[in-house]
């Protein structure tokens, strides 16, 4: 091969880690989340305060289909967004660090067992892992710029936050089952999609 075809063959060289329509899948993904953001309900009357909003699924269909990075690039950019609309920069932070607990380590799990089982076991690390990280997020971020000590998180911690993000993330993950089984075939890289989930 001379120089001139090997340079060539470099420069037709697709070096992108996302291909054109997986951006287009999340960006789409995206903009629903972004959308879901917005849903907000109570799921506790001793704390009406805490709502649920089913943004957390679009990211982790994106995570499944695409890889964590996919997924944690999907629900923080929603986070963003409805930080930028309602001004809660706080909030979104928040929402950062949960999609960073919940959709991360589920994704990462399914990338390496690519079953139904391996999803499954994703969705249950990632509903533990989100669980324990409400409260180191509650604890440090809440406490730093909402609550202004620990003594008013504290009390909440078990019979609210807890139970709570344990709820959310359930739903969340029943609604990525879902979901992801109906268009995972659709937006998964032929290479990658694995029949029978």
């Amino acid at each position: 091969m001379s120089a001139t075809q090997a340079t060539k063959q470099v420069e037709l060289e697709n070096t992108n880690r996302w291909s054109t329509r997986q951006l287009v899948t999340m960006a789409l993904m995206c903009a629903i989340a972004a959308l879901f953001s917005f849903i907000q309900i109570p799921l506790l009357p001793a704390a009406p305060f805490l709502t649920y909003d089913p943004s957390l699924m679009p990211a982790m269909v994106c995570g499944f289909a695409f890889g964590p990075g996919a997924g944690f690039v999907v629900g923080s950019i929603a986070a963003v967004i409805h930080g930028l609309i309602l001004g809660e920069w706080v909030g979104s932070l928040m929402n950062i660090c949960a999609t960073l607990f919940f959709v991360v380590p589920s994704a990462l799990i399914y990338k390496k067992k690519h079953t139904l089982k391996g999803a499954i076991l994703g969705l249950i690390v990632g509903v533990v892992c989100a669980t324990a990280g409400a409260i180191v997020t509650n604890l440090t971020i809440g406490v730093a710029f909402w609550y202004g000590s620990a003594d008013v998180i504290m009390p909440l911690l078990l019979p609210a936050v807890v139970p709570f993000n344990l709820i959310k993330t359930v739903l969340n993950s029943l609604l990525t089952l879902i979901v992801y089984k109906a268009i995972s075939n659709l937006i998964t890289p032929k290479k990658n999609q694995v029949k029978g989930r």
